[in-house]
């Protein structure tokens, strides 16, 4: 199992929209192959953070599978103009 680990800075002020953005985008992720779960936690101390937590059978089946796939675009489509600066992801196993 590999865990997919990305910070997330939202803009001030769109954390609302970017909530509301995820509660779809998330249905998206979990329909992939290879995917296990997933955890969005907001930060405590910096309101507009959060942290994405994803558990996939294998590295590719991110990298590769979820990456190149016509839903990615969708994902990236409702998520990706709240993020500044863009996220680091990296990789655990």
């Amino acid at each position: 199992m590999i865990l997919e680990v990305a910070i997330l800075h939202v803009i001030p002020g769109q954390e609302d929209d970017f909530l509301k953005a995820f509660s779809q985008a998330q249905g998206i992720i979990s329909k992939m192959a290879g995917y296990y779960s997933h955890q969005l936690k907001r930060c405590i101390e910096h309101t507009n953070q959060f942290i994405l937590l994803v558990e996939w059978e294998k590295l590719t089946d991110h990298t590769v599978g979820f990456r190149a796939s016509k839903e990615y675009q969708e994902w990236k489509g409702l998520l990706h103009h709240f993020y500044s600066p863009f996220p680091t992801v990296e990789h655990y196993e």
